[in-house]
């Protein structure tokens, strides 16, 4: 099952069950098809039924196990039945990635409508806590995991993207909730940490409305080539598969409350 070179060994997961939204593509996408490369059974989870559907067959025509699961990680009572269809499936649950989110609209902070505000929060931040709220029963239920929450270098180290300030909020709060809840559940063998992704080639750009954004931008000044790591060209979505993996395995069992930044250094020249 072949996703790349570096790749962790493909028994290091074995046995255990992930639960992965906003599997469909990008990120999500590629650290389904890691995870199950590497034993996990996977559950992949996205509101677009077709995408989701496509990445499961791959995964199980290159011989692992995943399992469809279609939702909306802002609307409660959609997870709670995925989370049903896991345990009636697979009876536990050891990792969690919650990886869903948009980019929402971008536009001058007197011009984003509550609507939109809400919007971007209820996916990101709320669909966040959402999607721990509904998995945290069976986590505990199975002796024990990994949450990892999908964050950003943006509202965190990276602030100079100016028009971005609900999806910059919204990936903020995840840091603050991935820290209270580490503390929380680390009674319960549960371990939560926060990776903080770069620019990576994804389809979020795709579905972000930008308004009236072209004359908010500071006159930020970087040196040749964004990413110091590259010299210019962004991640590969598999970069930040490999560090789930991390987060995922047994591997960093002593790791809790921590933001990972997985950027190239990228953020370090942005703040």
């Amino acid at each position: 099952m072949s996703v790349g070179i570096m790749n962790p060994p493909t028994d290091s997961l074995a046995g255990k069950v992930a639960l992965i939204t906003g599997a469909g593509s990008g990120l999500g996408e590629a650290t389904a098809r890691l995870l199950a490369a590497c034993g996990a059974r996977v559950a992949a989870l996205d509101r677009d039924k077709e995408t989701v559907q496509r990445v499961v067959a791959d995964i199980v025509a290159a011989g692992g196990t995943a399992l469809t699961v279609v939702a909306d990680v802002s609307a409660p009572d959609q997870l709670a039945a995925g989370l049903e269809q896991i345990k009636a499936i697979w009876g536990r649950l050891d990792i969690v990635v919650a990886n869903a989110g948009i980019n929402g609209v971008w536009a001058p902070v007197d011009e984003i409508t509550p609507d939109e505000w809400d919007r971007t929060m209820n996916v990101n931040l709320k669909g966040t806590f959402l999607t721990v709220r509904a998995s945290t029963p069976l986590l505990k239920e199975s002796g024990g995991g990994s949450v990892i929450l999908m964050s950003s270098l943006m509202g965190t180290r990276m602030f100079s993207t100016s028009s971005a300030s609900s999806y910059a909020t919204s990936k903020a709060g995840m840091v603050a909730f991935g820290r209270m809840i580490a503390l929380e559940l680390a009674r319960h063998k549960i371990r939560v940490n926060t990776i903080c992704p770069g620019a990576f080639a994804t389809n979020i750009v795709k579905s972000t409305t930008f308004r009236n954004t072209r004359d908010l931008h500071l006159p930020v000044l970087f040196p040749e080539g964004k990413v110091p790591l590259t010299g210019g060209p962004n991640g590969s979505p598999i970069q930040v598969a490999r560090v789930v993996w991390f987060l995922a395995s047994d591997l960093s069992d002593f790791v809790t409350g921590t933001e990972v930044y997985v950027d190239g250094g990228q953020s370090l020249l942005a703040g």
